[in-house]
């Protein structure tokens, strides 16, 4: 059974069959990788529009550039994006580029992540974590 995947880099919906998830689906009309192996930043009309589309959960990680531990959680989010391709997509949003992404999401303090899946979240976890933490957080989903 296809699964719909928007593009993180156009926000075009895809379908691509299961069993191509992991072998390097791209998108139809850009043609980015639908499942990157390391976070992709997007914005908030992406986010939204993954966030309700999308049949693999998304995870996302709400963060700032001034913020010291969403410094030292990046590489590790990275770590676990990776760890977790096919599973899930991470994605990051900038809170001090998009605020009004942030107010809407009620993120009230930084890094924080928060899991969508079949179109809600399902739930959120604020702080910096590791890589093994972020996949045992994303894996319990």
């Amino acid at each position: 059974m296809p699964k719909k995947l928007t593009c993180l880099t156009c926000g075009q919906v895809n379908r691509v069959p299961a069993e191509r998830i992991l072998s390097g689906a791209k998108c139809g009309t850009c043609g980015a990788a639908l499942v990157p192996g390391a976070p992709v930043d997007v914005d908030p009309a992406i986010l939204d529009k993954a966030a309700r589309v999308d049949d693999l959960p998304l995870v996302v990680d709400f963060w700032a550039p001034w913020c010291g531990p969403c410094r030292m959680m990046s590489p590790e989010f990275s770590k676990a994006a990776q760890e977790l391709k096919g599973h899930a997509r991470l994605v990051k949003l900038d809170t001090q580029t998009h605020q009004q992404a942030g107010a809407r999401h009620r993120i009230r303090g930084i890094p924080t992540m928060v899991a969508f899946a079949k179109g809600r979240e399902v739930k959120r976890q604020s702080g910096a974590l590791r890589s093994g933490q972020i996949i045992d957080w994303v894996r319990a989903t």
